[in-house]
């Protein structure tokens, strides 16, 4: 019963997010997907962990994929790259069992998450949603 909620909540919560706000709901998946695959090698769980380097794997590839290169130019083309450096530390980390390239790609998605929220006496970035909140990728 309580899954079926979260499920309703999530699909309402995805449907009504402009785009800026999904691109933040990605960066928390992964940033969480990542977190949960530390925690899975640290206990020796290989399968879930596994489990949860793909996860992040393929959200780096769907925000990839929804980059727009044309209309992004420089700025799309190297958010690119990032998510597939991103994406070949993760398979390093998988196959080697290794901590440092998830805690790379854990650094990196936090930042990317953070970008959006300014610092202290730092005007906020124009969006288009001036009703725009940022998103904490902390859970």
């Amino acid at each position: 019963m309580a899954n079926t909620i979260y499920n309703t909540y999530l699909e309402a919560e995805v449907f009504g997010a402009d785009p800026v706000k999904l691109i933040h709901m990605l960066y928390r998946g992964a940033v969480e997907a990542v977190g949960a695959a530390h925690r899975h090698l640290a206990a020796k769980q290989i399968r879930e962990r596994s489990r949860q380097v793909n996860k992040a794997w393929n959200i780096l590839q769907e925000l990839s994929r929804s980059l727009d290169l044309e209309r992004g130019g420089e700025i799309a083309r190297r958010l690119g790259e990032l998510y597939d450096y991103m994406q070949r530390r993760l398979m390093e980390a998988n196959a080697q069992q290794s901590d440092a390239p998830l805690a790379e790609v854990e650094s990196l998605l936090n930042t990317l998450c953070e970008a959006r929220q300014p610092s202290k006496g730092a005007p906020a970035l124009p969006v288009a949603d001036a009703a725009y909140e940022p998103v904490s990728c902390s859970y």
